[in-house]
C-alpha cells in the first residue's frame, strides 16, 4: 500500500519541476472579479432602474457576477456534496480522495474523481475566458494535472474559502453556452440564483459533472445528489421523500429551455441606439445608464398599447412615441413599436420614414411670417381649388358644407386648412421651404422642386425623431440642436444651437397652435388637444390615412406620436383627433401631473395690437371676430379686409367657376351641374373629423324652389339645388334631372381616401 506521505512527497517533487512557476502567477480574487464581464448588457434608466436586458456576446452566455451570499443555501450544499465534500477541510487538494482514487485506479475500480473545487477553479482562471479543460478531447495531460494541483495549493493559501466557492460558481460551465450560476438559473429555471430550491440545486450540481448528458442521465444523478442532501440534513424533506420521477420531469422541462430571449424589457429599440453610441471597439459594459425616465417609459408603453387595442377594429397595429427634453435634447421616452400587437415589432417606428401630412404646416407658416409675407391676421382665400398632383386633381375639403372663404392665417394653421397652406407655399416657394426643413434637421430625400406644392401637405417622408426635434426648435424660440446622446452623462453637456427660425415667428406659431379658439372651427372647443396647462400641438394625417401624427410641446417637453401600420396599410376612419392625439394628450398630462407649464414670453421684436376684420362678400358679417394679435414689429395693422371690388370679383369668379361646364355636353335646359367638376378627383382630408366632411352637389341656374333631382350611381339622393353628400371612395356618376326625370346634365368624378360614412341613402 502506498503511504499518503510518500505519495505526497513524490507529487510535491514533481511540482517543483513542472509547475511551481505557473502556480505562483495565479491572479488574485480581485483581478478575477474585475475581468469578469457578462454576456448581457443591462440598460438602465437615469434613476438606475433596469429597462432592458440585451445580449451582447453571442459566443457564450454569462450572467452577472453573483456574490456567495446571493446564492441559495440549497445550491451551495448541492455543489459541495457533489464536487467536494471536504472543501472546508483540505488545503486545496484532497489528498485523502487522491489516495483513494490512485488505489482504485491501481485495481481498475471505478471511483469518484479527486478533483476539488479549488483545483477546478485553478484550471478555469488559468485559461483565457475561463475555458473548461474537462471538455477538451483527451482531457488534461499529466503535466497539466500536476500544475493544477500546485495551483490549487497556492490558491487555497491566497484566497479565502468563500472567495474560492464564489468564483467557482460564477466561472464553472454548465451546459452548452451557459457559464456561471446566474446564466444557468435564469435560463433553465427562470429565476435568480438565490431562489433555487433543493431539486433545482440538485439538477445544477448534476450538470457540472455531466454538462452534455441526456435529461434522463442528469435526472438520475440529480436524484442521487438530492438523496445525499436529505441524508445530510441539508433539505427540508425527509430522506424517504425523494421523488425521482418528479425530479425527472423537472429536469426534462428545464433542459428543454435552451435559452431565453436575447432582449427583454420595455425599451428594446432605444437599447440598440444606446449600444450603437458606445465607442467603436470597446466591449459593451454590463450596465449602461441612459437618459430615459423609467416611470415615463412605462407609462408611454402602456398608453400606446391601450390606445392601439381600442383602435384594433380600425386596422391600426403600430405606433411609436418619443419624448424630448426641450433644453438638453435628451430622450426621456422612446417607444419604437407596439410590441406583441405589431406584425413588425422589430421595426423602430421612431426612426422609420413616413409621410408627415399636415405636421409640416407650422414650419411653412413660420417661414412666411419671418419673410414678412404674412402675419397671423393676414387673410388667405380658402375657396375651391384644383391642385394638380401626380395622382390627379387634389380638391381638399373642409369640415362644413362650404369652404371658409377668406380666413386669417391663425385660423388656417390652427384649423389645418389645406388650400391656404398651398397658397402660402406658393408665396414662399417649394425650394425655399425645402431649405428651411433641412435647417430643422428634416432629411428629405428629394428636392423642393420634386415635391412641388404638395410639400405643404406633407408629401415628403420624415422620421418621428426628426419631426419631434424640429418641433423642439419651435419650443426653443427657433433654435435647433441635435438630439443628445442616449447615454447619461455625469455632467451636463453643452448644447450646440443653430438658428433655424426667427424667434418672433416661432413665438407666433406657438401661440397659434396653443389657441383652442383658433382650432375650434375644425376640432371644436372640447377637443382632446386642449390641455389644462400651456401647450402647443399640431396633428397630421398622410394620404389614404396611412399615417397619423400628433406633435407638440410644453414649457419643458416635446412629445411626438405616430400611429399607423408598419406595412403601410391604410387605417379605417382614424382622424387627427382620434388616432395619435389621445396618446399625445395622455403623455403630456402625465408629464405635467405635478409640474406647471407656462406660456413663453414674447421675444424682442414682437408686438401685440388690436385688429378688426372687414365684412365677407355675401352676408356682410365680419370675416372673424376682433381680437388682439401678435405681430413682428413693423407688420402690424388695425384692419384686415377685402376691398369691395376685390370681394365682388371674388364672388363673381366663384359663380363663374360653378357655372362653367363642358361645352360638348348635350344640354336641353339652362340647369347645369356647377359642382363637382367633371373628371374631378376628390381627395378626402384625413385631418378633418370625418363626420363633418361633405361634398356639395350644386345646380347652376336653378331658381329657388325649382323642381329637380340628384341621382348618384342610379339612386335618387336629393331634390334641392344644393345637396351635401357624405362622400364614399370610388368612381361615381352624378346626374341632374328635372321633375319629369329627364337628364339635364351629367358628370363623373372620383373620391379617394378612406371612407367617412356609408353610401348615400336613396331619397323617396
Amino acid at each position: 500500500m502506498i503511504e499518503r506521505g510518500a505519495l505526497r512527497a513524490c507529487v510535491c517533487t514533481a511540482l517543483l519541476v513542472f509547475a511551481a512557476a505557473p502556480a505562483m502567477a495565479l491572479p488574485s480574487y480581485a483581478a478575477v472579479r474585475a475581468r469578469w464581464h457578462s454576456s448581457e448588457t443591462l440598460l438602465l434608466s437615469r434613476e438606475g432602474e433596469v429597462l432592458q436586458r440585451v445580449r451582447t456576446d453571442p459566443r457564450v452566455r454569462r450572467g452577472e457576477w453573483v456574490a456567495l451570499a446571493d446564492v441559495s443555501p440549497a445550491l451551495r450544499s448541492a455543489m459541495l456534496l457533489s464536487e467536494d465534500k471536504r472543501f472546508y477541510e483540505h488545503s486545496g487538494v484532497d489528498w485523502q480522495a487522491a489516495t483513494a482514487a490512485a488505489w482504485a485506479n491501481l485495481w481498475n475500480e471505478r471511483t469518484r474523481g479527486a478533483s476539488t473545487i479549488t483545483m477546478q477553479l485553478a484550471g478555469l482562471i488559468d485559461e483565457p475566458g475561463g475555458a473548461d479543460l474537462r471538455q477538451r478531447p483527451g482531457g488534461r495531460s499529466v503535466v497539466q494535472k500536476i500544475g493544477q494541483v500546485a495551483a490549487a495549493e497556492v490558491l487555497d493559501r491566497r484566497w479565502r474559502k468563500a472567495q474560492i466557492l464564489e468564483a467557482y460558481l460564477n466561472l464553472v460551465p454548465f451546459r452548452g453556452e451557459l457559464v456561471g450560476i446566474d446564466a444557468l438559473s435564469r435560463t433553465l429555471f427562470d429565476k435568480a440564483p438565490q431562489g433555487l430550491d433543493e431539486r433545482e440545486a440538485a439538477i445544477a450540481a448534476a450538470l457540472v459533472r455531466a454538462p452534455n448528458a441526456s435529461s434522463a442521465q442528469v435526472a438520475r444523478r440529480a436524484c442521487g445528489v438530492l438523496r445525499e442532501m436529505q441524508a445530510a440534513g441539508h433539505s427540508g424533506a425527509a430522506p424517504a421523500g425523494t421523488d425521482c420521477d418528479a425530479l425527472a420531469l423537472l429536469a426534462s422541462g428545464a433542459l428543454a429551455r435552451r435559452a431565453f430571449a436575447a432582449s427583454e424589457g420595455i425599451a428594446p429599440h432605444f437599447a440598440r441606439r444606446a449600444l450603437a453610441a458606445l465607442p467603436t471597439g470597446s466591449p459593451p459594459p454590463a450596465r449602461l445608464t441612459t437618459t430615459l425616465r423609467a416611470p415615463l417609459q412605462r407609462f408611454a408603453v402602456q398608453t400606446l398599447s391601450q390606445q392601439l387595442r381600442e383602435l384594433s377594429g380600425r386596422n391600426v397595429r403600430d405606433g411609436s412615441i418619443v419624448v424630448l427634453d426641450n433644453a438638453s435634447g435628451e430622450v426621456l421616452a422612446w417607444v419604437g413599436s407596439s410590441g406583441e400587437l405589431s406584425q413588425a415589432g422589430e421595426v423602430d417606428a421612431v426612426l422609420a420614414r413616413r409621410q408627415p401630412g399636415s405636421t409640416l404646416k407650422p414650419f411653412l407658416y413660420a417661414q412666411a411670417l419671418q419673410e414678412r409675407r404674412l402675419t397671423a391676421a393676414s387673410l388667405i382665400d380658402d375657396s375651391p381649388a384644383h391642385i394638380a398632383t401626380a395622382g390627379g386633381l387634389y380638391i381638399p375639403q373642409n369640415y362644413d358644407l362650404r369652404f371658409k372663404g377668406w380666413v386669417s392665417a391663425r385660423t388656417a394653421l390652427a384649423s389645418s386648412l389645406n388650400v391656404p397652406a398651398v397658397r402660402t407655399l406658393a408665396m414662399v416657394s417649394p425650394d425655399a421651404f425645402f431649405q428651411e426643413l433641412q435647417a430643422l434637421g428634416l432629411e428629405l430625400r428629394e428636392s423642393g422642386g420634386f415635391y412641388g406644392l404638395s410639400l405643404a401637405l406633407g408629401s415628403s417622408e420624415v422620421t418621428l425623431l426628426q419631426l419631434a426635434n424640429a418641433y423642439r426648435a419651435l419650443a426653443n424660440a427657433g433654435r435647433w440642436s441635435a438630439v443628445a446622446s442616449p447615454l447619461a452623462r455625469a455632467k451636463p453637456q453643452p448644447v450646440k444651437w443653430t438658428r433655424a427660425i426667427d424667434p418672433g415667428a416661432a413665438f407666433i406659431v406657438g401661440d397659434i397652435l396653443s389657441d383652442p379658439n383658433a382650432r375650434a372651427r375644425t376640432f371644436g372647443l372640447d377637443s382632446v388637444l386642449a390641455t389644462r396647462f400651456w401647450s402647443a400641438v399640431k396633428t397630421g394625417t398622410s394620404k389614404d390615412m396611412r399615417d397619423n401624427w400628433a406633435l407638440g410641446w410644453s414649457e419643458r417637453y416635446t412629445v411626438g406620436v405616430w400611429v399607423g401600420n408598419a406595412a403601410g396599410g391604410a387605417m379605417h376612419d382614424v382622424s387627427g383627433s382620434s388616432g395619435a392625439a389621445p396618446m399625445w394628450a395622455a403623455v403630456m398630462g402625465y408629464l405635467h401631473a405635478h409640474e406647471a407649464s407656462r406660456a413663453p414670453s414674447p421675444p424682442k421684436g414682437v408686438v401685440q395690437a388690436a385688429v378688426r376684420f372687414g365684412p365677407d362678400a355675401v352676408a356682410g358679417n365680419p370675416l372673424e371676430a376682433a381680437r388682439s394679435e401678435w405681430f413682428l414689429k413693423g407688420t402690424e395693422q388695425p384692419i384686415f379686409a377685402i376691398e369691395s371690388e376685390a370681394a365682388s370679383a371674388y364672388a363673381s369668379s366663384a359663380r363663374s367657376q360653378k357655372e362653367s361646364k363642358n361645352s360638348s355636353s348635350a344640354l336641353v335646359s339652362t340647369l347645369r351641374i356647377a359642382e363637382p367638376a367633371s373628371g374631378a378627383v376628390v381627395a378626402l382630408d384625413p385631418d378633418i373629423p370625418p363626420a363633418y366632411q361633405r361634398l356639395r352637389f350644386v345646380a347652376a341656374g336653378a331658381a329657388p324652389g325649382a323642381p329637380l333631382r340628384w341621382r348618384l350611381d342610379g339612386k335618387l339622393v336629393g331634390r334641392r339645388p344644393v345637396h351635401a353628400w357624405l362622400p364614399w371612395p370610388g368612381r361615381h356618376q352624378l346626374q341632374l334631372e328635372d321633375a319629369g326625370g329627364r337628364v339635364l346634365d351629367e358628370v363623373r368624378f372620383e373620391v379617394r381616401g378612406a371612407g367617412v360614412g356609408v353610401s348615400a341613402p336613396s331619397v323617396p
